[in-house]
Protein backbone atom coordinates (compact mmCIF):
# COMPACT_ATOMS: atom_id res chain seq x y z
CA UNK A 1 0.00 0.00 0.00
CA UNK A 2 2.33 2.42 1.02
CA UNK A 3 4.90 1.50 -2.26
CA UNK A 4 1.31 2.54 -4.31
CA UNK A 5 0.93 5.95 -2.41
CA UNK A 6 4.73 6.61 -2.90
CA UNK A 7 4.05 6.25 -6.48
CA UNK A 8 1.19 8.47 -7.00
CA UNK A 9 2.95 11.51 -5.25
CA UNK A 10 5.79 10.87 -7.97
CA UNK A 11 3.40 11.03 -11.04
CA UNK A 12 1.71 13.75 -9.39
CA UNK A 13 4.58 15.61 -8.64
CA UNK A 14 5.92 15.06 -12.67
CA UNK A 15 2.81 16.02 -14.06
CA UNK A 16 3.04 19.46 -12.27
CA UNK A 17 6.78 19.51 -13.95
CA UNK A 18 5.82 18.84 -17.22
CA UNK A 19 2.84 21.27 -17.00
CA UNK A 20 5.08 23.89 -15.98
CA UNK A 21 7.16 23.52 -19.11
CA UNK A 22 4.26 23.90 -22.00
CA UNK A 23 3.01 27.05 -19.91
CA UNK A 24 6.95 28.59 -20.01
CA UNK A 25 7.00 27.60 -23.67
CA UNK A 26 3.77 28.68 -24.51
CA UNK A 27 4.84 32.22 -22.75
CA UNK A 28 7.87 32.52 -24.69
CA UNK A 29 6.04 31.65 -28.28
CA UNK A 30 3.19 34.90 -27.21
CA UNK A 31 6.16 37.55 -26.86
CA UNK A 32 6.33 39.61 -30.17
CA UNK A 33 9.37 40.02 -31.67
CA UNK A 34 10.92 43.68 -31.48
CA UNK A 35 9.55 45.97 -34.11
CA UNK A 36 12.07 47.04 -37.05
CA UNK A 37 13.39 50.41 -36.24
CA UNK A 38 12.93 50.90 -32.57
CA UNK A 39 15.02 52.94 -31.04
CA UNK A 40 18.24 51.82 -29.78
CA UNK A 41 20.65 53.39 -27.05
CA UNK A 42 23.80 54.16 -28.00
CA UNK A 43 26.82 54.51 -26.03
CA UNK A 44 27.78 57.64 -24.63
CA UNK A 45 30.07 59.91 -27.26
CA UNK A 46 33.85 59.63 -26.57
CA UNK A 47 36.09 62.15 -26.03
CA UNK A 48 36.84 64.44 -28.78
CA UNK A 49 39.89 63.71 -30.83
CA UNK A 50 42.20 65.83 -32.76
CA UNK A 51 39.94 68.13 -34.93
CA UNK A 52 36.80 68.08 -32.64
CA UNK A 53 35.20 70.59 -30.69
CA UNK A 54 34.64 69.82 -26.87
CA UNK A 55 31.44 68.60 -27.62
CA UNK A 56 31.85 66.15 -29.50
CA UNK A 57 30.86 68.28 -33.10
CA UNK A 58 33.75 67.60 -35.98
CA UNK A 59 34.55 70.44 -37.68
CA UNK A 60 32.89 70.94 -41.15
CA UNK A 61 35.31 69.66 -43.91
CA UNK A 62 35.97 72.16 -46.80
CA UNK A 63 34.55 74.88 -44.47
CA UNK A 64 36.38 78.19 -42.94
CA UNK A 65 35.81 78.18 -38.90
CA UNK A 66 33.75 81.37 -39.70
CA UNK A 67 31.47 79.38 -41.73
CA UNK A 68 30.95 76.66 -38.90
CA UNK A 69 27.96 77.45 -36.83
CA UNK A 70 27.10 80.46 -39.43
CA UNK A 71 23.17 80.35 -40.16
CA UNK A 72 22.01 76.95 -41.88
CA UNK A 73 25.03 75.23 -40.98
CA UNK A 74 23.31 73.23 -38.44
CA UNK A 75 22.00 70.08 -39.51
CA UNK A 76 17.78 70.56 -39.55
CA UNK A 77 16.26 69.01 -36.19
CA UNK A 78 14.43 65.40 -36.60
CA UNK A 79 10.83 65.38 -38.29
CA UNK A 80 7.97 65.32 -35.87
CA UNK A 81 7.39 61.67 -34.55
CA UNK A 82 11.00 60.48 -35.17
CA UNK A 83 12.87 59.19 -32.35
CA UNK A 84 15.76 61.07 -31.47
CA UNK A 85 18.92 59.26 -31.00
CA UNK A 86 20.33 59.00 -27.14
CA UNK A 87 23.61 60.35 -26.70
CA UNK A 88 23.78 63.04 -29.72
CA UNK A 89 24.09 66.85 -28.52
CA UNK A 90 20.92 68.80 -29.93
CA UNK A 91 21.95 71.66 -32.92
CA UNK A 92 22.77 74.89 -31.11
CA UNK A 93 20.79 77.47 -32.13
CA UNK A 94 22.71 80.27 -34.12
CA UNK A 95 24.35 82.76 -31.57
CA UNK A 96 24.79 86.26 -32.50
CA UNK A 97 27.91 88.16 -32.62
CA UNK A 98 29.06 91.56 -31.23
CA UNK A 99 31.03 93.40 -33.27
CA UNK A 100 33.80 95.57 -32.08
CA UNK A 101 33.22 98.99 -30.81
CA UNK A 102 33.56 101.31 -34.01
CA UNK A 103 35.23 104.00 -31.77
CA UNK A 104 38.75 104.60 -32.44
CA UNK A 105 38.87 101.25 -34.91
CA UNK A 106 41.18 103.22 -37.78
CA UNK A 107 43.29 103.47 -34.88
CA UNK A 108 43.61 100.03 -33.92
CA UNK A 109 43.93 98.98 -37.86
CA UNK A 110 46.48 101.32 -38.35
CA UNK A 111 49.58 99.20 -38.78
CA UNK A 112 47.92 97.46 -41.47
CA UNK A 113 47.35 100.69 -43.13
CA UNK A 114 50.84 101.55 -42.73
CA UNK A 115 52.30 98.50 -44.40
CA UNK A 116 50.65 99.64 -47.64
CA UNK A 117 51.09 103.17 -47.46
CA UNK A 118 54.20 104.29 -46.39
CA UNK A 119 55.44 104.44 -49.65
CA UNK A 120 54.01 107.31 -49.93
CA UNK A 121 55.42 109.50 -46.91
CA UNK A 122 58.48 108.19 -46.70
CA UNK A 123 59.39 108.84 -50.47
CA UNK A 124 58.26 112.30 -49.92
CA UNK A 125 60.26 112.67 -46.60
CA UNK A 126 63.43 111.11 -48.06
CA UNK A 127 62.94 113.57 -51.17
CA UNK A 128 62.55 116.22 -48.80
CA UNK A 129 65.47 115.43 -46.51
CA UNK A 130 68.08 115.91 -49.46
CA UNK A 131 70.33 118.66 -48.94
CA UNK A 132 69.53 121.02 -52.02
CA UNK A 133 66.05 120.74 -53.34
CA UNK A 134 66.87 121.60 -56.82
CA UNK A 135 64.06 121.55 -60.10
CA UNK A 136 64.71 118.12 -60.36
CA UNK A 137 63.83 116.95 -56.91
CA UNK A 138 60.37 118.88 -56.87
CA UNK A 139 59.76 117.29 -60.12
CA UNK A 140 60.66 114.01 -58.31
CA UNK A 141 58.20 115.01 -55.37
CA UNK A 142 55.47 115.56 -57.84
CA UNK A 143 55.65 111.86 -59.49
CA UNK A 144 55.51 110.06 -56.06
CA UNK A 145 52.06 112.18 -55.33
CA UNK A 146 50.65 111.39 -59.01
CA UNK A 147 52.04 107.28 -58.37
CA UNK A 148 49.78 107.48 -54.96
CA UNK A 149 46.68 109.22 -57.03
CA UNK A 150 46.87 112.52 -55.60
CA UNK A 151 45.43 114.09 -58.97
CA UNK A 152 46.72 116.54 -60.31
CA UNK A 153 45.59 119.95 -59.01
CA UNK A 154 45.99 118.55 -55.12
CA UNK A 155 49.64 117.53 -56.48
CA UNK A 156 50.36 121.09 -57.51
CA UNK A 157 48.68 122.74 -54.47
CA UNK A 158 50.82 120.39 -52.15
CA UNK A 159 53.97 121.35 -54.39
CA UNK A 160 53.58 125.17 -54.17
CA UNK A 161 52.86 125.18 -50.76
CA UNK A 162 55.92 122.78 -49.52
CA UNK A 163 58.17 125.05 -51.30
CA UNK A 164 57.38 128.08 -50.03
CA UNK A 165 57.47 126.84 -46.44
CA UNK A 166 60.94 125.08 -47.53
CA UNK A 167 62.38 128.23 -48.42
CA UNK A 168 60.84 130.02 -45.35
CA UNK A 169 62.28 127.27 -43.05
CA UNK A 170 65.67 127.29 -44.05
CA UNK A 171 67.34 124.31 -42.45
CA UNK A 172 65.65 121.26 -42.22
CA UNK A 173 65.40 118.81 -39.30
CA UNK A 174 63.85 115.68 -40.05
CA UNK A 175 61.72 116.70 -36.94
CA UNK A 176 60.13 119.63 -38.34
CA UNK A 177 59.98 118.11 -42.16
CA UNK A 178 57.68 115.73 -40.51
CA UNK A 179 55.71 118.18 -39.25
CA UNK A 180 55.62 120.41 -41.71
CA UNK A 181 54.48 117.47 -44.20
CA UNK A 182 52.11 116.50 -42.08
CA UNK A 183 49.89 119.82 -41.56
CA UNK A 184 50.26 119.77 -45.36
CA UNK A 185 48.94 116.34 -45.96
CA UNK A 186 45.92 117.31 -43.46
CA UNK A 187 45.24 120.29 -44.90
CA UNK A 188 44.60 118.44 -48.65
CA UNK A 189 43.10 115.60 -46.49
CA UNK A 190 40.76 118.09 -44.81
CA UNK A 191 40.07 117.73 -41.36
CA UNK A 192 36.87 120.23 -40.86
CA UNK A 193 34.39 117.43 -43.21
CA UNK A 194 31.72 115.74 -41.54
CA UNK A 195 32.38 112.65 -42.00
CA UNK A 196 29.53 110.83 -39.72
CA UNK A 197 26.80 108.60 -41.26
CA UNK A 198 23.75 109.51 -41.46
CA UNK A 199 21.23 107.50 -40.19
CA UNK A 200 18.98 110.19 -38.27
CA UNK A 201 15.39 110.61 -40.03
CA UNK A 202 15.76 114.61 -41.38
CA UNK A 203 12.47 115.39 -39.65
CA UNK A 204 9.93 112.35 -39.93
CA UNK A 205 10.26 110.63 -36.64
CA UNK A 206 7.79 107.72 -37.54
CA UNK A 207 10.52 106.19 -39.43
CA UNK A 208 13.99 104.69 -39.68
CA UNK A 209 17.10 106.12 -41.31
CA UNK A 210 17.58 104.98 -44.92
CA UNK A 211 20.76 104.60 -46.36
CA UNK A 212 21.38 103.63 -49.98
CA UNK A 213 24.67 101.44 -50.66
CA UNK A 214 25.71 102.09 -54.31
CA UNK A 215 28.72 101.30 -56.50
CA UNK A 216 29.92 98.96 -59.41
CA UNK A 217 30.04 94.67 -59.03
CA UNK A 218 33.68 93.75 -57.77
CA UNK A 219 34.28 96.74 -55.22
CA UNK A 220 32.76 94.90 -52.39
CA UNK A 221 29.32 96.89 -52.13
CA UNK A 222 27.16 94.13 -50.56
CA UNK A 223 30.09 92.81 -48.20
CA UNK A 224 30.52 96.65 -47.27
CA UNK A 225 27.00 96.77 -46.07
CA UNK A 226 26.66 93.96 -44.30
CA UNK A 227 29.69 95.38 -42.50
CA UNK A 228 28.22 98.72 -41.94
CA UNK A 229 25.25 96.86 -40.36
CA UNK A 230 27.82 95.68 -37.85
CA UNK A 231 29.33 99.16 -37.33
CA UNK A 232 25.81 100.69 -36.30
CA UNK A 233 24.54 97.46 -34.36
CA UNK A 234 28.26 97.99 -32.43
CA UNK A 235 27.07 101.53 -32.41
CA UNK A 236 23.36 100.28 -30.54
CA UNK A 237 21.24 100.56 -33.46
CA UNK A 238 18.43 98.26 -34.70
CA UNK A 239 18.87 97.66 -38.47
CA UNK A 240 16.92 96.25 -41.38
CA UNK A 241 19.18 95.30 -44.41
CA UNK A 242 17.27 95.53 -47.98
CA UNK A 243 18.38 93.05 -50.50
CA UNK A 244 17.63 95.20 -53.71
CA UNK A 245 20.69 93.34 -55.74
CA UNK A 246 18.11 91.11 -56.85
CA UNK A 247 20.31 91.11 -60.54
CA UNK A 248 23.39 89.24 -59.04
CA UNK A 249 23.23 85.27 -57.88
CA UNK A 250 23.28 84.90 -54.17
CA UNK A 251 23.65 88.13 -53.06
CA UNK A 252 20.59 88.53 -50.95
CA UNK A 253 21.85 85.25 -49.60
CA UNK A 254 25.49 86.64 -48.53
CA UNK A 255 23.50 89.84 -47.19
CA UNK A 256 21.37 87.69 -45.27
CA UNK A 257 23.91 86.25 -43.41
CA UNK A 258 25.82 89.16 -42.55
CA UNK A 259 22.66 90.26 -41.10
CA UNK A 260 21.87 87.19 -38.98
CA UNK A 261 25.47 87.32 -37.21
CA UNK A 262 24.27 90.77 -35.87
CA UNK A 263 20.31 89.62 -35.08
CA UNK A 264 19.69 92.33 -38.51
CA UNK A 265 16.29 91.01 -40.81
CA UNK A 266 16.95 90.89 -44.19
CA UNK A 267 13.97 92.03 -46.84
CA UNK A 268 14.56 90.63 -50.29
CA UNK A 269 12.31 89.66 -52.87
CA UNK A 270 12.82 86.95 -56.13
CA UNK A 271 16.07 86.65 -58.03
CA UNK A 272 15.74 89.34 -60.91
CA UNK A 273 12.91 90.81 -59.56
CA UNK A 274 12.25 94.74 -59.15
CA UNK A 275 14.86 96.31 -57.04
CA UNK A 276 12.72 99.48 -56.34
CA UNK A 277 10.18 97.23 -54.86
CA UNK A 278 12.41 95.48 -52.70
CA UNK A 279 13.78 98.94 -51.12
CA UNK A 280 10.54 100.08 -51.27
CA UNK A 281 9.00 96.93 -48.70
CA UNK A 282 12.50 97.53 -46.79
CA UNK A 283 11.89 100.80 -45.42
CA UNK A 284 7.97 100.30 -44.94
CA UNK A 285 9.18 96.87 -42.67
CA UNK A 286 11.83 99.26 -41.05
CA UNK A 287 9.17 101.64 -40.53
CA UNK A 288 6.84 99.28 -39.01
CA UNK A 289 9.49 96.99 -36.62
CA UNK A 290 10.47 100.30 -35.05
CA UNK A 291 13.96 100.13 -36.93
CA UNK A 292 16.63 102.71 -36.52
CA UNK A 293 18.18 102.02 -39.89
CA UNK A 294 17.53 100.58 -43.19
CA UNK A 295 20.62 99.89 -45.34
CA UNK A 296 19.23 99.48 -48.83
CA UNK A 297 22.15 97.41 -50.90
CA UNK A 298 21.66 98.46 -54.48
CA UNK A 299 22.09 96.19 -57.78
CA UNK A 300 26.20 97.01 -59.15
CA UNK A 301 26.23 96.34 -63.10
CA UNK A 302 28.75 98.33 -64.90
CA UNK A 303 28.35 101.90 -64.64
CA UNK A 304 28.41 102.22 -68.24
CA UNK A 305 25.12 100.28 -68.70
CA UNK A 306 22.79 103.29 -69.01
CA UNK A 307 19.67 101.84 -68.34
CA UNK A 308 20.69 99.69 -65.24
CA UNK A 309 21.76 103.71 -64.19
CA UNK A 310 18.60 104.63 -64.77
CA UNK A 311 17.60 101.95 -62.49
CA UNK A 312 19.77 102.97 -60.00
CA UNK A 313 17.91 106.49 -59.96
CA UNK A 314 14.34 104.29 -59.92
CA UNK A 315 15.42 102.99 -56.53
CA UNK A 316 15.76 106.13 -54.84
CA UNK A 317 12.89 107.77 -56.39
CA UNK A 318 10.38 104.97 -55.31
CA UNK A 319 12.19 105.17 -51.62
CA UNK A 320 11.77 108.70 -51.13
CA UNK A 321 7.89 108.57 -51.48
CA UNK A 322 8.13 107.32 -47.83
CA UNK A 323 10.47 109.97 -46.90
CA UNK A 324 14.12 111.64 -47.87
CA UNK A 325 17.10 109.06 -48.26
CA UNK A 326 19.61 110.47 -45.53
CA UNK A 327 23.00 109.17 -47.04
CA UNK A 328 23.97 107.58 -50.04
CA UNK A 329 27.43 105.96 -49.98
CA UNK A 330 29.45 105.60 -53.06
CA UNK A 331 31.90 102.44 -52.68
CA UNK A 332 34.93 102.23 -54.47
CA UNK A 333 37.97 100.18 -54.48
CA UNK A 334 40.94 102.19 -53.70
CA UNK A 335 43.01 99.45 -55.76
CA UNK A 336 41.55 100.82 -59.24
CA UNK A 337 42.87 104.45 -58.42
CA UNK A 338 41.77 107.11 -61.42
CA UNK A 339 39.24 104.88 -62.63
CA UNK A 340 37.34 104.79 -59.80
CA UNK A 341 37.16 108.53 -60.02
CA UNK A 342 34.96 107.80 -63.69
CA UNK A 343 32.70 105.38 -61.99
CA UNK A 344 32.37 108.26 -58.91
CA UNK A 345 31.80 111.01 -61.83
CA UNK A 346 28.59 108.74 -63.42
CA UNK A 347 26.58 107.56 -59.98
CA UNK A 348 27.06 111.40 -58.88
CA UNK A 349 25.07 112.45 -62.05
CA UNK A 350 22.09 109.52 -61.25
CA UNK A 351 21.98 109.91 -57.31
CA UNK A 352 23.00 112.39 -55.11
CA UNK A 353 26.45 110.67 -53.21
CA UNK A 354 26.88 112.10 -49.68
CA UNK A 355 30.12 109.91 -48.83
CA UNK A 356 32.43 107.64 -49.97
CA UNK A 357 33.52 103.91 -48.78
CA UNK A 358 37.26 103.48 -49.93
CA UNK A 359 37.52 99.11 -49.82
CA UNK A 360 40.53 97.62 -50.29
CA UNK A 361 42.68 100.47 -49.21
CA UNK A 362 45.21 97.71 -47.43
CA UNK A 363 46.18 96.57 -50.21
CA UNK A 364 47.59 99.35 -52.51
CA UNK A 365 50.33 102.10 -52.11
CA UNK A 366 47.60 104.46 -53.94
CA UNK A 367 46.33 105.87 -50.36
CA UNK A 368 46.31 109.42 -52.27
CA UNK A 369 42.85 107.97 -54.47
CA UNK A 370 40.88 109.58 -50.12
CA UNK A 371 42.43 113.37 -51.60
CA UNK A 372 41.29 112.78 -55.34
CA UNK A 373 38.31 111.19 -54.98
CA UNK A 374 36.81 113.93 -52.22
CA UNK A 375 38.14 116.56 -54.64
CA UNK A 376 36.59 115.08 -57.63
CA UNK A 377 33.36 115.16 -55.74
CA UNK A 378 33.37 117.27 -53.40
CA UNK A 379 32.08 114.96 -50.71
CA UNK A 380 34.32 113.31 -47.88
CA UNK A 381 35.51 109.85 -47.80
CA UNK A 382 33.46 108.75 -44.37
CA UNK A 383 34.79 104.94 -44.02
CA UNK A 384 37.40 102.77 -45.23
CA UNK A 385 37.84 99.09 -45.54
CA UNK A 386 41.65 97.85 -43.91
CA UNK A 387 40.88 93.70 -45.05
CA UNK A 388 38.38 90.56 -44.94
CA UNK A 389 37.71 90.32 -41.55
CA UNK A 390 33.90 91.16 -40.67
CA UNK A 391 35.05 94.51 -38.50
CA UNK A 392 37.70 95.89 -40.83
CA UNK A 393 35.39 98.56 -41.74
CA UNK A 394 36.62 101.55 -39.93
CA UNK A 395 35.33 105.00 -39.71
CA UNK A 396 37.51 107.65 -41.51
CA UNK A 397 39.70 109.75 -39.32
CA UNK A 398 42.48 112.03 -41.20
CA UNK A 399 44.94 112.33 -38.51
CA UNK A 400 45.06 108.20 -38.16
CA UNK A 401 45.30 108.20 -41.69
CA UNK A 402 48.03 110.82 -42.17
CA UNK A 403 49.88 109.23 -39.12
CA UNK A 404 49.95 106.04 -41.30
CA UNK A 405 51.11 107.47 -44.48
CA UNK A 406 54.14 108.48 -42.48
CA UNK A 407 54.51 105.39 -40.83
CA UNK A 408 54.02 106.93 -37.39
Amino acid sequence: MEIVILLVVIAVVALGAISGLVVSGRRKKEVPPPEPGAPTITAPPAEPHVGEEADGTPEAPGRTIDEVGLPGATEAPPAPGEPAVIGEPAPAAPGIETPEPAAGRLVRLRARLSRSQTTLGKGLLSLLSRDHLDEDTWEEIEDTLLTADVGVAPTQELVERLRERVRVLGTRTPDELRTLLREELLTLVGTDLDRSVHTETSGAVDRPGVVLVVGVNGTGKTTTTGKLARVLVADGKSVVLGAADTFRAAASDQLQTWGERVGARTVRGPEAGDPASVAFDAVKEGTAEGADVVLIDTAGRLHTKTGLMDELGKVKRVVEKQGPVDEVLLVLDATTGQNGLVQARVFAEVVNITGIVLTKLDGTAKGGIVIAVQRELGVPVKLIGLGEGPDDLAPFEPEAFVDALLGD
